[in-house]
């Protein structure tokens, strides 16, 4: 197959219609694997070519100088500065620009080695089988070619586009180092012991240098590295005071600028001393491939602009699961006097709820109100330090990624993640108990009260038996609504840890302290307490308000869009059937009473094994976590669930956990 390029090529060179790019893209297709992933065939393909080139130094001769002429004829500084670095048009922007690309691609300009680039490695598979191929097989190819076989002066020509493409990330380095935003995060950027503007300085030094030697390439690299970890600084600073997607993404960029950086000074000096640079071309080959088969993907540029932001948002979410956790039977049971409270609060929302729908308002009217009921109550509820059970998820997941991450990425310490299931699934279990156990009574009394000052029920028969249906896991959608008020509760989670995040990067209370207008209002004494308050808050506050937002809108969405969507939480279907069992003077049948005790069951394990799902997925991913030790954890997990099922139900003693926590054995 390759012969045959190969005399078409010399063909067309013999009668002076020479297209070198058709060439590389016919020989490159020769080499393409039918399915990407197929690595060995593609190696093989390869080796193949290689074994030609060998026998037919004719053919390695017209393979070199249909690359000399390409390098020679195309601009190719923006394929080695902008290929693979992400552009600064801002995170919407270049979002937009993907998806319109995407959809309708642009018109390759064949003028520009990077359009050319693009049209030989067409395939958005190729990076599956150019990245997955052994580098010894690509540096084999690159020995075979012997580039420095060729013409001094095309030789000379590739230095000088490696240096013109150097000097400029070098510029660019600098200005990106200079950055208001990366600024702000540190005040030295602005001094002239900047490493970002050191590094140009020592950049123009080495280009003009006649003769390189080998410690002006590593005093490069040192320059270079200091670069690296004062961006590495950064961003583990931002990981606990904040960030936002411009300044993740900037932070992107520059990181991409040095290591691009990096592996030029690693070809230019080679070329120079005329040393092997097979090991660093076919790393550039491998970025610039993956560059163009993901230059248009939405998912992966998404993926690494909102990482950091991600880690944010979970750490935040982590730190407040702590609290969710009931480490020993103490906190066991406080955590359930606190579901307990909550429970008379979300009685009361659930008898305001009714009151609404009873009236038939307008769709978008209704949801309104719905959702400030929600909202505001469960602001309340997170006021006097009540517990809504199925909140714990969406923050004890991100705890649990955080145990992973604690113990490193190679090897993980599956006994003490088992041991934080084991408890976040207990406190689990008590939070829905307490609450259940007190709203249900809670929701029976009001009925009575309002039966003894009025004289009849608070809701009719009709309405109890339409609430009583409507939960009916056998005849209605309840489970699947349980699962979207899960999602509910996921985003809920997220949303408090962007908040916190904006709260510390924005300095909203450090803001709020300075107000002039505050400060005569409260005093400044109060008014610290109120911004502390904000600061160690703000999270919770926004997540428990758009919660019950997110609950309000969910049934008025669906309304408006001619859609079955509506949503279930364990402890409102528990308060709604409070309010129904004494509507029908609790004469149903025991279908009826099975049914609801498994629509509650249902529900509250809907709630939990959705939001759990989702928060554990996005506080792994946030954190790189690549979890190979599956089978070990669940062998763990079933293990622990057969000699000692009671753990996840009951925690241990206080002084269990305190020996165990001192490495004692507890008798």
């Amino acid at each position: 197959m390759f012969q045959h390029t190969f005399d078409h090529q010399a063909a067309r060179e013999a009668a002076s219609d020479i297209d070198d790019i058709a060439f590389l893209k016919a020989l490159f297709d020769d080499i393409r694997p039918k399915v990407s992933t197929d690595i060995e065939s593609a190696s093989k393909a390869l080796q193949a070519l290689c074994f030609l080139l060998q026998q037919h130094p004719q053919y390695a001769a017209s393979l070199r100088n249909s690359l000399f002429r390409l390098l020679d004829e195309k601009s190719i500084i923006s394929l080695y500065s902008d290929h693979g670095i992400q552009s600064d048009l801002g995170f919407f922007t270049e979002i937009y620009r993907r998806l319109s690309h995407k959809l309708l691609p642009e018109v390759p300009d064949p003028k520009y080695l990077k359009d050319v680039f693009g049209q030989i490695f067409h395939d958005n598979g190729d990076t599956d089988w150019v990245c997955g191929m052994p580098e010894t097989v690509w540096q084999d190819f690159m020995r075979t070619l012997a580039m420095e076989q060729g013409h001094p002066q095309q030789q000379q020509n590739c230095i000088q586009e490696l240096k013109d493409a150097l000097q400029v990330l070098s510029y660019r380095l600098s200005a990106s180092g200079l950055d208001p935003e990366l600024i702000l995060q540190h005040e030295d950027l602005e001094s002239n012991d900047s490493p970002f503007i050191t590094q140009n300085i020592e950049i123009q030094k080495f280009l003009a240098l006649s003769a390189v030697h080998a410690e002006d390439v590593q005093h490069l690299y040192a320059v270079l590295k200091r670069c690296e970890q004062l961006t590495h600084a950064i961003r583990k600073a931002n990981a606990k005071t904040g960030t936002s997607i411009s300044l993740t993404a900037l932070m992107q960029r520059i990181l991409q600028q040095i290591q691009r950086m990096q592996l030029l000074v690693d070809i230019l000096h080679g070329l120079i001393l005329k040393h092997d640079v097979s090991q660093a071309i076919t790393r550039l080959l491998k970025q610039l491939v993956d560059a163009e088969c993901k230059k248009n993907n939405l998912s992966d540029y998404w993926r690494q602009n909102t990482e950091l932001l991600a880690l944010r948002v979970t750490e935040n979410a982590s730190h407040t699961g702590e609290h969710y956790i009931a480490q020993h039977r103490g906190e066991y049971y406080k955590l359930m006097g606190s579901a307990m409270g909550a429970g008379m609060i979300i009685a009361l929302m659930a008898m305001i709820k009714i009151i609404i729908a009873g009236y038939h308002l307008a769709p978008l009217t209704e949801a309104i109100l719905f959702s400030l009921n929600y909202g505001i109550g469960f602001v309340i509820i997170h006021l006097l330090h009540f517990t809504v059970a199925t909140k714990q998820p969406a923050m004890t997941a991100a705890t649990i990624a955080a145990s992973i991450d604690d113990h490193g990425h190679d090897r993980k310490n599956i006994h003490n993640l088992v041991n934080i299931v084991a408890q976040t699934t207990s406190s689990q279990t008590i939070a829905i108990l307490g609450n259940v156990v007190v709203v249900i009574p809670v929701a029976i009394l009001i009925d009575w009260l309002i039966m003894q000052m009025t004289g009849h029920h608070f809701i009719g028969a009709d309405k109890a038996h339409f609430l009583l249906d409507n939960n009916n896991p056998l005849i209605s959608l309840t489970v699947l609504y349980a699962a979207v008020a899960g999602v509910c509760l996921f985003l809920s989670g997220l949303i408090a840890g962007y908040h916190d995040n904006l709260a510390a990067y924005n300095r909203i209370p450090e803001r709020l302290s300075h107000l002039r207008w505050l400060q005569t209002l409260f005093g400044k004494q109060r008014l610290w307490r109120i911004t502390e308050y904000i600061r160690h808050n703000l999270g919770a506050l926004a997540g428990n308000f758009y919660f019950g937002c997110l609950l309000g809108f969910a049934s008025g969405l669906g309304v408006m869009l001619g859609m079955p969507l509506d949503i279930r939480h364990v402890t409102f279907v528990a308060a709604f059937s409070g309010y129904a069992l004494p509507a029908l003077d609790f004469q149903v049948s025991h279908y009826i009473i099975g049914t609801t005790i498994l629509g509650i069951a249902l529900v509250g394990t809907m709630n939990l094994v959705t939001s759990f799902g989702l928060a554990i997925y996005v506080a792994m991913k946030s954190r790189k976590v690549r979890y190979r030790h599956w089978k070990a954890f669940w062998l763990e997990l079933f293990t622990a669930l057969y000699r000692q099922p009671g753990r996840f139900l009951l925690p241990p003693s206080k002084t269990a956990t305190n020996a165990a926590h001192s490495g004692t054995p507890h008798h």
